[in-house]
């Protein structure tokens, strides 16, 4: 369409320069002719002529280039007609595309949209749920607080030798009621001497003392005390605090002739106080408390470490049950073996006198056999004596042979 148009635009520029070259060669002639204006009246009637001529040359050129104007015209407003109407089509596509366009972004907002207060709506939830665990927060800090007050009593509670030891003996009977059976283990054992051990372990025919009182007086001093040098004379000190604790427990609880093992275990309730005593080293000056314990076959049980050795008396308890039960099925089958020797003689007796009864049974069969031979040959004797050659066997009347 474009290069159509430019076609009709080429040619009206070519009409428009012949029109004009013929404007200019008439003019040129007019000029011509007035110069000659003083000429002959033969000159005015040529002149007249060319005048005519040039009259008819200016009509016609003026026809064609109505004729030209008129068909480029009708050229033109068709090619504006159709370029209209592809204008009209690609605006109409271009506005459905874009109507389109905006309906998906319409979809795409109102879908961020209800997305958007879905995620509100969670916040909000989120954010209540946050208040509320705020809530519980400041009473579980309140209640802390309370437990720390509370525990800040007990300390001080605590500071008696006497309720301290007494609590030791507490946890230790609890410890002990929750991993043993009752009758494995008895509290306040006595001894001949009138000691009495807080707790006694029962494995088989002997016991194990379990002794629930520590120190704790240097120990809380060497925790308070920030200077070195006091700390480890505080430690020294309660290190010979848990010593003398070690061979009070050796002389008193382990005594193998009233029926206790070689060794015997010291509790100590506190965690910090156990690593101290067992899992600490030891200062290059200082003896090592838990390689003294141990030479002085004291054992120092935590309430973490002591479930590992009550599981070791569980596991000896349940193999001295599986020794006796041994023992027991032992002895049942050795009655067995008794009983099954009892029955032999009876069951060889009876072996015999079904050999016997068999034996007895064959010979009279044997017997039986003879003497049915024997009546078949008495049988076959007595009917050949008795019919001759060519005697017929006697009939009974009325009957067929």
């Amino acid at each position: 369409m474009t290069e159509v148009t430019g076609l009709l635009l080429g040619g009206l520029v070519v009409v428009l320069a012949a029109v004009a070259w013929t404007l200019l060669a008439t003019r040129r002639e007019l000029s011509e002719l007035r110069a000659r204006a003083a000429a002959p009246e033969t000159a005015a009637a040529l002149l007249q002529h060319q005048i005519e001529s040039v009259r008819v040359e200016a009509q016609r050129g003026q026809d064609g280039l109505r004729q030209e104007l008129a068909s480029v015209g009708g050229h033109v407003k068709d090619e504006l007609s159709a370029l209209q109407r592809g204008v009209t089509m690609e605006l109409k596509a271009v506005t459905q595309e874009v109507t389109r366009q905006l309906q998906d972004g319409m979809q795409l907002i109102q879908s961020a949209q209800s997305t958007m207060s879905e995620r509100l709506d969670r916040a909000a939830t989120v954010v209540g749920e946050v208040q509320g665990s705020l809530g519980s927060l400041r009473e579980a800090t309140q209640r802390v607080l309370d437990v720390g007050r509370d525990i800040q009593g007990l300390e001080q509670v605590l500071k008696s030798p006497k309720v301290r030891g007494g609590l030791g003996e507490t946890l230790l009977e609890r410890l002990l009621d929750e991993m043993l059976p009752r009758e494995h283990w008895v509290a306040q054992h006595g001894f001949r001497s009138g000691e009495k051990v807080d707790a006694a372990i029962r494995i088989g025919d002997r016991i194990v003392p379990v002794d629930a009182k520590f120190p704790l007086e240097n120990f809380r001093r060497m925790l308070n005390e920030s200077d070195d040098a006091q700390r480890r004379q505080h430690r020294r000190a309660f290190a010979r605090d848990v010593k003398l604790r070690v061979d009070e427990i050796a002389k008193k609880y382990i005594l193998p002739d009233e029926g206790t093992y070689d060794f015997a275990l010291m509790y100590v309730p506190a965690e910090n106080v156990y690593y101290e005593i067992a899992i600490r080293p030891e200062d290059a000056d200082d003896d090592p408390i838990a390689g003294y314990a141990l030479s002085r076959r004291v054992v120092p049980v935590s309430p973490n470490s002591i479930f590992a050795y009550l599981q070791v008396v569980v596991l000896g308890l349940r193999g001295l049950r599986i020794e006796a039960n041994a023992r027991q099925i032992e002895e049942d089958l050795a009655r067995l073996g008794g009983d099954l020797g009892k029955l032999r003689a009876p069951l060889a007796t009876l072996g015999r006198h079904l050999g016997n009864a068999q034996k007895q049974f064959d010979d009279a069969q044997r017997e039986l056999d003879r003497f049915e031979t024997k009546l078949d040959e008495i049988g076959r004797k007595r009917v050949g004596g008795e019919l001759g050659p060519g005697d017929e066997a006697p009939r009974l009347p009325g009957l067929d042979a």
